[in-house]
C-alpha cells in the first residue's frame, strides 16, 4: 500500500510517546511495543544481519539489514519488543497526550496506536486544528509539484506498530497505469499505491512552525497508511509554501 525503501543506518527508534525527529541520512523508525509480537535478527542468504518486526498476524511490518554499529541500538530492542515492554534501563513511555487537542506527533501517535481507527471515526470531537477531506486523484500531482518548486516534504509510512519517517527534497517522480506513485526523496524511494487509497484527509495540528497541515491517507478499511507534511524546523520559507499548497488542494 505504502512504503518506504532506504539505505543508511538507523537513528535510535523511538517508542510511542517519546520525542522524535527525522534527521538527513538515518532512517527514522518509531514503534509501538504492545503491538509487536516479535522481533528476529539474523544473517540472511547474503550473510548481513536482517531485522524482521512482526505484527499480530504474523505478517512483516517491518524490516531492514543492520550494517553500521549504531544500527545496534536497534536489534537491541527485538527481545523488547517480543514481549512488548520498554527497552531494559529506560524509564517507561510518559503519559501520551490526547489527540483531540494534541500536536502533530500526539496525531501520528493516534494512527500509530491503531493505524488511526479510532481517531478517524471520532475526528467530530479533534479541537487540535482544522481538517477537511481532500480529493485523492490531486496526491500525483502533488508530488509532482513539490519536486519541479524544489518544495522539501516530509513523508511517513505506517504498518501495525510501526511508523518510518523521511524528509527532503523530491528529486523525481513517477507514476504506473495501474495507480502506483514512485518519489525519490532524499536518500529514500517512496511509493505509494493510490488504487488502495480511499480517502485523504488535510489535517492542521500545531507543530513546530504553529498550525502545519498533513495530508492523511486511508485505505478501504479506513486504516491510515501514510502521511506527507512538514517535520520539525522546517523553515518559514518552507512552511508558508507547503501551507499555501495544502490551502489550495480541492475538497473531496
Amino acid at each position: 500500500m505504502a512504503r518506504i525503501d532506504q539505505a543508511g543506518p538507523y537513528a535510535q527508534p523511538s517508542l510511542r510517546g517519546e520525542a522524535f525527529a527525522v534527521r538527513p541520512g538515518s532512517i527514522a523508525l518509531r514503534v509501538d511495543g504492545a503491538r509487536i509480537a516479535s522481533a528476529v535478527v539474523a544473517r540472511d542468504a547474503d550473510d548481513a544481519v536482517a531485522l524482521r518486526l512482526h505484527g499480530p498476524d504474523g505478517r512483516t511490518v517491518h524490516q531492514g539489514r543492520l550494517l553500521s554499529e549504531g544500527d545496534r541500538l536497534l536489534s537491541g530492542l527485538a527481545p523488547t519488543i517480543a514481549i512488548g515492554s520498554t527497552p531494559p534501563g529506560t524509564s517507561p513511555s510518559p503519559e501520551l497526550p490526547a489527540w483531540e487537542t494534541g500536536d502533530q506527533l500526539a496525531q501520528l501517535d493516534a494512527v500509530l496506536a491503531d493505524d488511526g481507527v479510532t481517531r478517524r471515526a471520532a475526528f467530530h470531537r479533534y479541537r487540535g486544528g482544522a481538517h477537511r477531506p481532500v480529493d485523492v486523484h490531486v496526491l500525483a500531482s502533488v508530488l509532482d509539484h513539490v519536486c519541479s518548486v524544489g518544495l522539501p516534504i516530509g513523508v511517513a509510512v505506517f504498518a501495525p506498530g510501526t511508523m518510518q519517517a523521511c524528509a527532503g527534497r523530491v528529486h523525481v517522480t513517477d507514476r504506473t497505469v495501474g495507480g502506483r506513485v514512485f518519489a525519490a526523496l532524499a536518500e529514500s524511494s517512496v511509493e505509494i499505491d493510490l488504487a488502495g487509497v480511499r480517502a485523504c484527509h488535510l489535517v492542521r495540528s500545531t507543530a513546530a512552525h504553529g498550525p502545519t497541515s498533513a495530508l492523511e491517507l486511508d485505505d478501504e478499511e479506513g486504516r491510515c497508511v501514510a502521511v506527507i507534511t512538514q517535520f520539525g524546523m522546517a523553515g518559514e520559507d518552507v512552511h508558508e509554501a507547503w501551507e499555501d499548497l495544502a490551502a489550495s488542494l480541492p475538497d473531496a
